[in-house]
């Protein structure tokens, strides 16, 4: 067998560099002798027999491209050569019925998590400060600023103290290793701050999807309860949010304090009144303590960024096995990124649960495809330069490895974005593909727990939800052990295989849902919050 190239199905007629190849270099393959016509570094494609102009390019059992000039066997596929093509889905073509994996092991698994009288779960317990238009950054940033420096430790000591050296004419060298430190006053609610851009301004629409947002984030079983700042004469007015709130969940009891400064008087005294009653509601939600929980109160949202040509090899399959177990446990996977479903549109509209939610993921993919179109752009110009450099050349390669982290489930149900997930099993929510715009709208829905997959490395991160990072290749891992929490680069070695490395990744989970294991993101401090104002955004 050949640790050279691998084949994901065996419909497709190209294959992956597992390493780099060299011009001249003959390679067996699958019983067949292929001279490789180009230096093709690791990720990128080649073909395994001559292709002409217009022929198809099939990966991952899937149309993902076509060729626009003539390729011959053991030729690089480049942005030159190929283009985006993909297969579309008008209906349901086939029954389907999912292989439900093996879970007598998890069964009896449980997490330790924080408890809501609404029955969900959180894998954190957060206080969340926000505004509900952007006049009120500045006063949230205040409010970071006092409650930060009066409950955690320092961010960032090293980088301040480097630069007092700097200052000071004294060496590098003299820089101490600093320790995170949890939170000093409290033991188990930690606060949090995000801001946005939005508010006001815009159309009147954009206020109330940001409203919808925002409500998912107070709704979230990670916070315990909010402190929200309003201006007072803005679009998103205090009664479009507590609206949302209701729709969203008519039995919230948790404690929900909004300020509004027109009504206030001066900044000085609403801050002060916001600390003291804000302090006594944290005072109360430290007293809620980890409980064990089964593992069916996860809802983990599946994300990718920064994606290579082994993330749909490695990464991505490896989640979407961990996808199917937490499924069948009753758990709730959620698969977003539209415009990283382009290609795949068919199997997953085959997989999903009936007729109706087939037809709302046609008809979203179809609007935001149109979308993208109208402004002069397109699904076929998702791939970053990132992306492309490391071999995903086509929006529908992309979209066929990507699409991988959501498993072979039966999808339950299809959400707009603005939804609550309310179904346990597999749910598709309409996203960008954008990673912090995609995050920031899972865990708006309801994520209290994301995996994050890389083959690139990105930092991204979440104000009330860890973000756990899986690196596609052990390059990766090695060389940003900071923002990255798992390698699975041993199933490109042949060292792993996708079944081990998926129970491999729930195990981490469960450690990360219990607190026992801090993501490397919240290690970092990274607090990724990015709302979708609903244009174009890929």
């Amino acid at each position: 067998m050949s640790t050279k190239l691998i084949k994901v199905h065996p419909k497709d007629n190209v294959a992956i560099a597992l390493v780099d190849l060299w011009q001249g270099d003959a390679v067996t393959f699958e019983g067949d002798d292929i001279v490789i016509l180009n230096d093709t570094q690791a990720k990128h494609k080649i073909t395994l027999n001559n292709l002409k102009n217009g022929d198809p390019i099939f990966m991952y059992g899937v149309l993902v491209g076509k060729v626009v000039t003539d390729v011959d066997k053991g030729g690089l596929l480049t942005i030159e050569n190929v283009k985006h093509q993909a297969a579309k889905a008008t209906a349901k073509t086939e029954d389907f019925r999912w292989s439900v994996p093996d879970i007598s092991k998890w069964k009896n698994r449980t997490f330790s998590g924080y408890h809501r009288e609404d029955g969900q779960v959180g894998t954190a317990n957060i206080w969340l400060f926000f505004p509900l238009v952007f006049c009120e950054n500045r006063n949230i940033a205040l409010l970071k600023d006092v409650f930060e420096q009066e409950l955690s430790a320092q961010k960032g000591g090293r980088q301040r103290q480097l630069l007092r050296n700097l200052i000071n004419n004294e060496p590098e060298e003299s820089l101490r290793e600093e320790t995170a430190q949890e939170d000093r006053v409290f033991k188990n609610v930690k606060v949090r701050f995000l801001t946005h851009q939005g508010g006001c301004g815009g159309i009147r629409q954009d206020s109330v999807a940001l409203s919808r947002l925002l409500a998912g984030y107070v709704n979230n079983p990670n916070v315990a309860g909010a402190t929200v700042l309003s201006l007072g004469c803005q679009n998103l007015q205090v009664d479009i949010l507590t609206n949302a709130l209701d729709n969203l969940n008519k039995n919230i009891k948790k404690p929900i304090l909004i300020y509004e400064q027109q009504e206030e008087g001066t900044i000085d005294d609403m801050l002060n009144k916001i600390i003291k009653e804000s302090f006594d509601e944290i005072k109360k939600a430290d007293t809620i303590t980890r409980q064990p929980a089964p593992l069916s109160k996860l809802k983990m949202g599946l994300e990718c960024g920064g994606s290579d040509g082994f993330s749909g090899i490695s990464a991505n399959p490896a989640l979407g096995y961990a996808s199917d177990l937490l499924a069948a446990l009753g758990g709730s996977p959620i698969l977003s990124e539209f415009p990283e479903l382009c290609g795949v549109e068919q199997e997953l509209v085959n997989r999903c649960v009936d007729q109706k939610t087939a037809e709302k993921f046609m008809q979203l993919m179809t609007v935001y495809e149109n979308a993208a179109e109208a402004s002069g752009s397109g699904f076929d110009m998702n791939p970053s330069p990132g992306n492309i450099k490391d071999g995903l050349i086509t929006d529908a390669i992309k979209s066929a490895g990507a699409a991988k982290k959501g498993g072979t489930s039966t999808i339950q149900d299809v959400l707009d974005y603005g939804e609550y997930v309310t179904k346990p099993g597999l749910n598709l929510l309409c996203t960008p593909g954008n990673d912090v715009e995609s995050t920031t709208a899972m865990v708006g829905a309801g994520a209290n727990v994301v995996v994050f997959t890389t083959g690139l490395g990105t930092p991204t991160g979440n104000p009330i939800t860890p973000v756990i990072k899986v690196a596609s290749n052990t390059v990766l891992a090695r060389r940003m052990p900071d923002i990255i929490d798992i390698d699975s680069g041993g199933v490109v070695k042949g060292e792993k295989s996708i079944t081990e490395m998926g129970e491999e990744i729930l195990e981490y989970i469960i450690e990360v849902a219990s607190g026992t294991i801090t993501a490397k993101a919240d290690q970092l401090g990274q607090e990724d919050f990015i709302p979708w104002k609903r244009g174009v955004s890929l």
